[in-house]
């Protein structure tokens, strides 16, 4: 389903490539000018502009580490400067180092916490007096399946993903009183270049649509439109909650 979110504006964070790509585009053909924010990659952030821009919308691109406080304070400075208000955000932008339980040092916890958790923390922060401006608005987080399910080499992820799900339900609680919805979604494996990360890949993928019941993996798009609807006025009663995206795969015990 296609919303009308015509005159609105989103940002979402890693915005260049999988999951943020894809759901810029989605909030894009939706109505809605965008943000594309990225770290490392411009290139991958300059074409999703153009592809954003060839639907009729505009966008606005900002280089930030979500981990680093001054770097949140710069893009939300831009983004009121270019556009008056915020109406949507997707905290999507991830890191982690994949690293068995032994094999843990306090640099990789501390990176992984400060993106994946800390930074929804301060960008919804950052994010609410712009959404005031409109009214109110919605925010989605981005979680992931290894904060409830034990993953290999995946400690510091899984902790940050359960952290950011604590964030959301928080936020959800005490921006409701702006008129500020907030959700979460955790979707299953997804065939990304993220992936190409991990030393076991093209096992993780072969188990993943053997054991996935609806007969294959998530794709960025499925996650793009739940996205969308959790940012729609159909969601509106929809608060706090973590909203699984993996085709079944958490609840088959087979």
């Amino acid at each position: 389903m296609t919303y009308d979110f015509t005159g609105k504006t989103a940002l979402i964070t890693g915005s260049g490539r999988g999951v943020g790509r894809a759901t810029a585009l989605h909030l894009a053909a939706c109505g809605c000018d965008i943000v594309i924010n990225y770290l490392r990659k411009r290139s991958a952030a300059e074409e999703t502009a153009r592809e954003i821009e060839a639907l009729g919308r505009q966008v606005l691109v900002v280089q930030a580490d979500v981990g680093d406080p001054a770097d949140i304070e710069r893009l939300f400075v831009e983004t009121d400067a270019r556009f008056g208000g915020l109406d949507i955000l997707v905290n999507n932008a991830a890191s982690g180092y994949i690293r068995p339980v032994l094999e843990q040092k306090v640099k990789g916890w501390d990176w992984t916490m400060n993106i994946n958790a800390r930074a929804a923390l301060f960008t919804s922060q950052k994010a609410a007096p712009l959404m005031q401006k409109r009214g109110g608005g919605a925010i989605v987080n981005v979680s992931s399946n290894g904060s409830t399910r034990t993953l290999p080499n995946y400690v510091v992820i899984g902790a940050s993903k359960a952290a950011l799900e604590a964030v959301t339900r928080y936020c959800a609680v005490e921006l409701s009183a702006l008129n500020i919805i907030v959700n979460a979604v955790s979707p299953g494996l997804i065939e990304t270049d993220a992936l190409d990360f991990f030393p076991d890949r093209d096992k993780m993928i072969s188990i993943g649509r053997e054991r996935t019941p609806a007969g294959r993996l998530v794709t960025p798009e499925d996650v793009a439109r739940v996205i969308a609807f959790l940012c729609s006025p159909d969601a509106s009663m929809i608060r706090g909650q973590t909203i699984w995206i993996d085709g079944g795969w958490g609840i088959d015990v087979r």
